[in-house]
């Protein structure tokens, strides 16, 4: 993943990051916020690495050498 990839990723979620300053209830904020992070950071994730399989269960090992 390139630098402008991420910013461009970052930039998608900062008008919700940003909207959250009018929240009064703090607990309200963090939990929000919270669910946003956690999301750009699954974004992140998997643009660096790759697409994620269908099946969450499945993982593969395509190394030389692995058993299958």
């Amino acid at each position: 993943m390139s630098e402008e990839q991420f910013l461009e990723l970052a930039r998608s979620k900062y008008k919700e990051i940003a909207s959250l300053e009018s929240t009064k209830d703090f607990y309200n904020y963090e939990k929000q916020f919270d669910q946003l992070w956690v999301e750009l950071g699954r974004q992140v994730l998997e643009q660096s690495i790759s697409e994620p399989p269908k099946d969450r269960r499945k993982k593969k090992d395509n190394s030389p050498g692995s058993e299958s």
